[in-house]
């Protein structure tokens, strides 16, 4: 695990390193808890914690590389960004319809629910071989 520090330069940024292990959800909790305490926007809290879980459960589910990056994020004031990024390119989130009787594979349509847009981003500067992915979410920062 990286310790948390904020961006030298540029908006607000924080990011961590963990294992890709069902115990790093309670982690992003941690940070999502802290970032956006410091930002002042404990009524995006709950949101932010939901998403940011469900973004760590894909990842630990359909990818298998060791590490996952935790990215919680202000690119503006209007704005927060909450980022899982893995080195599984070739595995991109594809949200599923459900039924009331399944038990997994809610985890995109309760992202696309709570956050306010998300998506993917491929990772590196070859487009034809990139290193990973970022499945990010974005919060809407309004008055509370």
């Amino acid at each position: 695990m990286t310790t948390q520090r904020p961006a030298g330069t540029g908006h607000p940024r924080y990011a961590e390193n963990h294992p890709r292990t069902a115990e790093t959800a309670a982690q992003a909790r941690r940070l999502v808890r802290a970032a956006f305490g410091l930002w002042g926007l404990d009524h995006l809290t709950d949101r932010g914690e939901l998403v940011i879980t469900e973004l760590v459960a894909n990842a630990v589910r359909h990818t298998s590389c060791p590490l996952v990056r935790l990215i919680v994020a202000r690119p503006s004031p209007d704005w927060v960004r909450l980022a899982v990024v893995d080195r599984a390119p070739r595995k991109l989130p594809q949200m599923r319809e459900v039924c009331a009787d399944d038990t997994t594979g809610r985890g995109l349509v309760l992202v696309d629910t709570y956050a306010d847009r998300w998506g993917y981003d491929l990772m590196g500067s070859k487009p034809r071989a990139p290193w990973g992915k970022s499945v990010w979410c974005e919060l809407k920062v309004t008055d509370q």
